[in-house]
């Protein structure tokens, strides 16, 4: 995984470089969330070869930071059991709507 840090103005975006079959993605960082099982999730939009997500597809993966080395590079996990990514889906979508009213306030 490799992190990218983007500043377009004021704005940074976060990308983060995935290796998948041999063949290198860029994502953009939606968010990094704590679902109610207690553990860290990763939400990714996939780019395509514009730098553009069309489809609106993001990938969820679980997240885990080194807490003695914060330079060490985050782990990012493949969920297995459908369960635990019903709990980290439900999760992103209810992060979703708390930033979707958030924004008509």
């Amino acid at each position: 995984m490799t992190e990218k840090y983007e500043n377009d103005g004021a704005e940074e975006e976060m990308t983060v470089e995935l290796d998948i079959d041999g063949e290198i993605i860029t994502c953009s960082v939606v968010t990094i969330f704590t679902a109610p099982n207690k553990k860290d999730y990763i939400a990714l939009l996939p780019q395509n070869e514009k730098g553009e997500n069309e489809d609106g597809e993001v990938w969820i993966y679980g997240y885990s930071e080194n807490p003695d080395d914060p330079n060490e590079e985050p782990e990012l996990r493949y969920i297995e059991s459908e369960e635990e990514y019903e709990i980290a889906s439900d999760a992103f979508d209810e992060f979703l709507d708390n930033v979707e009213f958030d924004e008509m306030i």
